[in-house]
Formats: structure tokens, C-alpha cells, sequence
């Protein structure tokens, strides 16, 4: 520290470097060091120049160098982390890492509807919920305009129209036809470097961007003053006086003489939230950052401030929430820790904030509030978004609890309620949905639930999402299927039986579904891949809350144990549109619940159509039946000849018997393997040993269930031409049955040969001396 020397002389830190700049010696060479910015830099030679390297992001944070060996480096920057081996000539790839940090989160109106959110230097994204493809991948997202910080409002009568935010008031319009996106900032003057008190007009980091619920064409912006378009931007038109502080002393160039900083984004005294009542058209909310809560109830012509009391000064307005049932009601979030007061500050008024009262009992000391949300279905129950995780209340935000479940701790800046769903914008960990919350819906704190509870579960649509092989890291979907929640105050004992089953609107079973382990699944083959989607067929049953999803299907066909078909899986037919019932039975005492079935709002089928290839479905399944009942029967009754073959092995007496019983297995193996091919073990066996007369119908039935549409004239003309055959083998195995068999069961009480065999003891055997 005796003398220190200028190593960043290189023109090209001038630019950006008040951003940030981070400095890692390497461990092996000491002219060799590292700093970095916006970009990745090294220099071989004390710091006298330096090299750009090209890493995958900008916005560099932190660096590792492998003490032994510093060509292996990891490096973590703002779109992730990424990993060298060579030195910094190539790197691994970072848009596998669901580490994106949202600051707002919204949904659109499409089915399944998709997520949208600007992230900290990554961009706007639109993302699918739900996709039909079995996992939420790379295709199913994309830009939407804007940029890394702001809001996103998707057009509600058409989600390709997009309005999307970034720093210094910028907003776009997006149309994702065209892929183009116009910028329609409501003043769209370029403040880099030129600090915010003498500015026109002051943004927000994340200014905030609304379309009105009242009126799809009404769009709000909030600078210090409040803007309204209704022509999409083309001309905006401010409805408020300046609603902030506006201290001068706060809007100086950031940095001050020594190190500016003033990229555009550092200005305060600002809107930072507007929400409009979806209750009654004109009454806006505006919170500040610096502390200020307006409320207009016309539209802006007249505002009052109902800043509650009890906030202390120059805190930051993170969310207001007006209530989706009464006008006068709005939840008010406040964020301090920039003035290091991590504590939790949340509000709510019943009288358009005139009197404000704390809501955050139950919420750790430590834990700021960022946002907080009232359910649109029941009315009281609430959501909290803090710096840790996820809160939930149940009696309007009297008390709060935990409803972390597996969401990892990290900050929550925003939540919604979509539908049935939860939807989390988090701030590192990408987005979040906890699907279905009826149980929280239907959930009543402090009552003394009895052993078992069945909640009434929601609407399930019948949607198709395929099994996939789960190739690298993807995003998940929903639960596949119709969601079925219960409780159970204690898990069952051993061996005791839970079923729940799906009845149509006859009261008949149509699929059933247990917590034991069937004979029949003990017996089947494990996964082929291990990556490969498994049906989730055993009913959950741990002590407290269960889920558990039918998948929308009848019961499947009697199987094969240790079959294997490769790509052609016997399913159950899809089940219709419709009313049916869920019935819980534990310890003998049962439950049933309502169960609305809808089509895929997508889908356009009649009715009618839907109900021909069901029926079709209906008869190949009942076709697949019979021949895998035929196939288990003969390999039963193969089980017992070799049985009574190996008993009678060495009696003289019983040659007629046992030549018998071997003509029988002979006979009997020809139709076995016309209706069922035993050589396939793998997916691909079948370019070896040809698919039998089973696959066929189950290949068929895949090609009449592919769309949700009537079935193709050639699926019924393939069933009329596999129906002879399939009849034929069955004939042939009843006249075993009839004939053969009996001959063989007349022939053994002749001989008087027991039906039941146990063997005789055998005597240890002597160990050699």
C-alpha cells in the first residue's frame, strides 16, 4: 500500500464506470488481472491495457478463478452464470437458468393465458402457463417490447397488442403480427446525465403502466404527474397536479461532482404504483416513492391525499390494491429498506383512506412488504409478496402465515390472481404459479376439521398435454388433468386402503384410483428413460393437505403384467365435457364433492362429433379388454399346466396327464401370440418382432383420440377389419376353454390328482466333513 498505480487508463472504462467495476487478481500470474464492468476486461500486463472479452451477458458482478488452474472461471453477471474452461475464449450458455428478476407480473386474457414481466437487464417476456407440449420451453416465450425495468399491460381484447416500459418514461406498443414495437413515450425527451430538478417531466425506474379495467382503450403512465391516452399512445394528456414531495434537494445528479452517475434511472420524488378500482370506473389510486398516496374519484379532475399517518416520511408507495368487491377499499404495500428498515409496513382502508389500519401480524420483524393482493373469489382472503417468500391471510390481513411450501426463499416484488392460480414475479428465481388455490379458498381457519375433508374441487378443462421426456431444464406444466384436493388429519396405517373415485353423472365409476401398490403395478416394467413421464396412479395420503390429479380418462384396458408397447400406450378414452362427482373413501366412510368438466375454450367440435369418437374410443377400448383378458387367462392357465407338469414329472401314471397337458400349452400358444407379441421388451423391439393384434387396436385408438374432433371413415373401417381377427382368436381360445380344458380337468379326477399341491419336506442338507 506504499504506492498505488492508475490500471484502468483504457478509454473504454470512461464510458460506464460508474456502473460498477470489481477487480480479481489471477492466482498464477501477477501482471494478469481482471475487472469488471459492463463488460468482462483482462489485462496481461499490470493493468497497462486491457482486452474485451466476450462473454455471454453484460453487466458484470462477480468473478472465480480456479486457484489451481485459471482457465476454469465462473463468472456471474446480470443475465446469470456462466462457466469457462479456456480462458475466456468460450463460455456456457445462461438461458437455462431460471434466475430472471421480475419486478411486476401480469396475465393476459388468452386460454391457457400466458405471464408477462420486464426483468433486470433480460428484456420483457411473454410466457405460456400451460403449453400443449408437455413442458414450458424456449419457444414458448418472447419479447413483447419495452425493456429490462417497468410494467407490462398486455391489450385485453387482443394479446398481441402490448404496451411495455422501461427507464427515462419509455413505452412501446408491440404488435406481435408485425413484431414491431412503437415507441409512444408520453415525453420522450433523452435525461441521461442531466439529473432530475430541472427535468419536465420525472420516471420512475419501473414508471408505472395500467390499462383502466373499465376501458380496454384507456391507458394511464405516471410520471410525477399522472398521464391518459386513449388513442394508444399517440398523444397523452396529464389528468393530476404533481402528486410527490418534489424536493429539489432529492433530484440532484446521482454521484454528485465526484462520480456521476446519472443514467436516466436514479430520479425520485416520482409515481411508483397506480391502480384503478375495478369496482368504479374513474377512482384511481396513485402512490409515490417518496411517501405520498392520492385518490381521485373522477378521473383526476379533483385529488385528496389519504397518505396514512402512521407511514413514516420518504418511504417508498410499493403496491395499492383497490378490492375487487368495495370501492372504499384498498391495501396499501410500503417498502423502507432503502432507508434500512426491513420491517413489514401494510395497510388497509375501508373509507377511500381516511383511516388506515396495520395488517402485518404474523409477518417476521424482518420482512418488508413489497405487495399485497385480495383474492377476486372470497372476499378477506389475501396475498402478501415480501422480500423472503409468499404470505397468505384468511381474515382480511388480521394474521398472516407462511405459504412458502417448495418456492425457495426469495424476495417476491409482485403477485396476481389468475383464475384459480397464484402467480409470483420473483426477483431471482424467475416466475412462479401455485396452481389451484380453491383449498385456500375453501379453507376456514381455527375450525376443527374432522379426520377427513374433501374440498369441492374447480373446473378442470380438458386440455391436452403430452408426456415428455424432460431434455434439459424446462419449465413445468400445471398438473395434467382435473385437480382433486383433500385433507386427512392422520396418514392411513399399513396396508389401509384410501380410493378415490371418479363417477359420472349417473353415479357410475368410471375410474378408481388407490393409495396401496396393485399386484398389477408391482409387476409392470420400470421407466425406459429415465427422464420419461410416469403415470401418476397411487393416491397420495400423508397426513394434512393431498393433491392429486385425474387425468380426464376412463379406465384404461385390463393390462398385461410386464407388457411393454414402445410409443402405442393403452389408455382409458378421454371422458366428455360434463357434470361428474369425485367420491373420497377412508376407514369406510365416504365423500363426494361436484366436478365441472369443460372443453378446451380453443376447441370448436359439437357435441356431436366429441361424442362419436368417444363412443369409438368406448368400443376399441372394450376390444383391447377382451384380448388382454384372453392373453392373462392363457398365461394363467400356461402358469398352472407347468405347474402340474413339473408335480407329475416323475409318475409313471400320469404320462396321459402330462401329454395332455403339453398338447393344451401348444394349442393354446398360437392365439396368445396372434393377440399379443411377449418378445417386445423396448420401445424399439417392435422393427424387430411385429406389433400383434392388442398394439393395433391401441395404435388405433391413439389415431381416433389425436384431435378433439369426429374420428376419419378409414379408423372405423381399420376396426371393421381388425374385429374378424381379433374374433377369431377369441373363438379359438373359448373352444380350449370348452373343449381342451375340460377334457384335462376330466382326465386329472379320473387319476384322482389334487387340485392343491403342497410339496413334502425336504431334509437339511449334510455340510461335508
Amino acid at each position: 500500500g506504499e504506492k498505488w498505480m492508475k490500471i484502468n487508463d483504457d478509454d473504454r472504462f470512461r464510458q460506464r464506470a460508474w456502473y460498477f467495476t470489481h477487480i480479481f487478481a489471477d492466482p498464477k500470474s501477477v501482471d494478469t488481472v481482471y475487472e469488471l464492468n459492463t463488460g468482462l476486461f483482462r489485462s496481461t500486463d499490470g493493468g497497462k491495457t486491457f482486452a474485451l472479452l466476450v462473454a455471454p451477458h453484460g453487466d458484470h458482478h462477480g468473478l472465480w478463478i480456479d486457484p489451481t488452474n485459471p482457465a476454469r472461471m465462473i463468472n456471474g453477471n446480470d443475465g446469470g452464470a456462466t462457466i469457462t474452461v479456456d480462458g475466456g475464449k468460450s463460455w456456457t450458455r445462461q438461458d437455462n437458468q431460471p434466475t430472471g428478476q421480475f419486478y411486476h407480473v401480469i396475465a393476459d386474457t388468452r386460454f391457457p393465458y400466458y405471464v408477462y414481466g420486464s426483468q433486470q437487464d433480460l428484456g420483457t417476456v411473454a410466457i405460456a402457463s400451460h403449453t400443449d407440449h408437455g413442458v414450458i420451453d424456449r419457444t414458448d416465450w418472447y419479447d413483447v417490447g419495452g425493456g429490462e425495468a417497468g410494467y407490462v399491460a398486455p391489450y385485453p381484447p387482443d394479446p398481441n397488442m402490448v404496451y411495455a416500459g422501461d427507464y427515462e418514461g419509455t413505452i412501446t406498443r408491440f404488435d406481435k403480427r408485425t413484431g414491431q414495437a412503437q415507441e409512444i413515450s408520453a415525453w420522450p425527451e433523452v435525461t441521461d446525465g442531466m439529473g432530475a430538478a430541472g427535468l419536465k417531466h420525472r420516471f420512475q425506474w419501473t414508471a408505472p403502466i395500467l390499462i383502466s379495467p373499465h376501458d380496454p382503450n384507456t391507458l394511464y403512465h405516471g410520471a410525477e404527474v399522472l398521464f391518459k391516452s386513449t388513442n394508444g399512445g399517440m398523444s397523452w394528456t396529464a389528468i393530476s397536479p404533481d402528486l410527490t414531495r418534489n424536493d429539489k434537494s432529492k433530484q440532484q445528479v446521482s454521484g454528485g461532482p465526484i462520480t456521476k452517475d446519472d443514467t436516466g434511472t436514479e430520479y425520485y420524488d416520482t409515481i411508483f404504483v397506480v391502480a384503478e378500482s375495478p369496482v368504479q370506473k374513474d377512482l384511481i389510486w396513485v402512490g409515490s416513492d417518496d411517501g405520498l398516496v392520492h385518490l381521485t374519484t373522477d378521473g383526476g379532475k379533483n385529488w385528496s391525499d389519504v397518505t396514512p399517518k402512521q407511514v413514516p416520511k420518504w418511504s417508498r408507495v410499493s403496491q395499492i390494491d383497490p378490492s375487487p368487491y368495495d370501492a372504499a377499499t384498498a391495501y396499501l404495500a410500503i417498502d423502507r429498506h432503502q432507508n434500512d428498515d426491513h420491517r413489514p409496513y401494510a395497510y388497509k382502508t375501508n373509507d377511500h383512506g381516511k383511516t388506515w389500519t396495520q395488517i402485518t401480524t404474523g409477518i417476521p420483524e424482518n420482512t418488508f412488504v413489497r405487495a399485497v393482493r385480495e383474492d377476486p373469489k372470497r372476499k378477506g382472503l389475501l396475498f402478501a409478496g415480501t422480500e423472503t417468500g409468499v404470505f397468505v391471510s384468511f381474515d382480511d390481513g388480521a394474521h398472516w402465515q407462511s405459504l412458502q411450501l417448495n418456492l425457495p426463499t426469495t424476495p417476491v416484488h409482485d403477485l396476481i390472481v389468475k383464475g384459480d392460480d397464484l402467480v409470483l414475479a420473483t426477483h431471482g428465481r424467475a416466475f412462479w404459479i401455485l396452481d389451484d388455490i380453491t383449498p385456500l379458498r375453501q379453507f376456514s381457519p381455527g375450525v376443527d376439521y374432522a379426520a377427513v375433508h374433501l374440498y369441492e374441487p374447480e373446473t378442470a378443462y380438458r386440455f391436452r398435454a403430452e408426456s415428455v421426456r424432460r431434455r434439459g431444464p424446462v419449465g413445468e406444466n400445471p398438473p395434467a388433468g382435473a385437480i382433486v384436493n383433500y385433507y386427512l388429519k392422520s396418514a392411513p396405517k399399513e396396508k389401509e386402503e384410501i380410493t378415490l373415485e371418479i363417477l359420472d353423472s349417473q353415479g357410475k365409476t368410471i375410474r378408481k384410483y388407490s393409495n396401496l401398490k396393485s399386484k398389477m403395478a408391482e409387476g409392470a416394467p420400470p421407466p425406459e428413460w429415465p427422464d420419461e413421464s410416469k403415470p401418476k396412479d397411487l393416491l397420495p395420503a400423508a397426513a394434512g393437505l393431498n393433491r392429486f390429479a385425474w387425468d380426464l380418462r376412463y379406465e384404461t384396458a385390463t393390462k398385461i403384467p410386464g407388457s411393454v408397447y414402445g410409443d402405442y400406450k393403452p389408455e382409458g378414452p378421454w371422458a366428455m365435457p360434463g357434470h361428474y362427482q369425485v367420491k373420497l373413501t377412508v376407514g369406510g366412510k365416504a365423500q363426494t364433492a361436484a366436478l365441472d368438466l369443460k372443453m378446451d375454450p380453443r376447441v370448436k367440435t359439437s357435441e356431436t362429433d366429441l361424442q362419436k369418437q368417444f363412443d369409438l374410443a368406448m368400443k376399441i377400448r372394450d376390444r383391447v379388454n377382451e384380448a388382454h383378458n384372453a392373453v392373462n387367462q392363457i398365461r394363467d392357465l400356461h402358469t398352472q399346466l407347468q405347474s402340474l407338469r413339473t408335480r407329475l414329472a416323475q409318475d409313471p401314471q400320469s404320462k396321459p396327464i402330462v401329454a395332455a397337458a403339453e398338447a393344451l400349452d401348444k394349442k393354446m400358444t398360437p392365439v396368445e401370440e396372434a393377440l399379443f407379441n411377449p418378445k417386445i421388451k423396448t420401445s424399439e423391439d417392435s422393427l424387430n418382432y411385429p406389433l400383434k393384434l392388442d398394439a393395433k387396436y391401441i395404435a388405433l385408438a391413439s389415431v381416433v383420440e389425436s384431435a378433439d374432433t369426429a374420428p376419419t371413415q378409414q379408423s372405423y373401417e381399420l376396426l371393421e377389419a381388425l374385429d374378424p381377427q381379433l374374433d377369431s382368436q377369441l373363438s379359438a381360445w373359448q373352444g380350449i376353454e370348452k373343449k381342451d380344458v375340460v377334457a384335462l380337468e376330466e382326465l386329472t379326477r379320473k387319476k384322482n390328482i389334487p387340485v392343491i399341491f403342497i410339496a413334502p419336506e425336504k431334509p437339511a442338507v449334510q455340510s461335508a466333513k
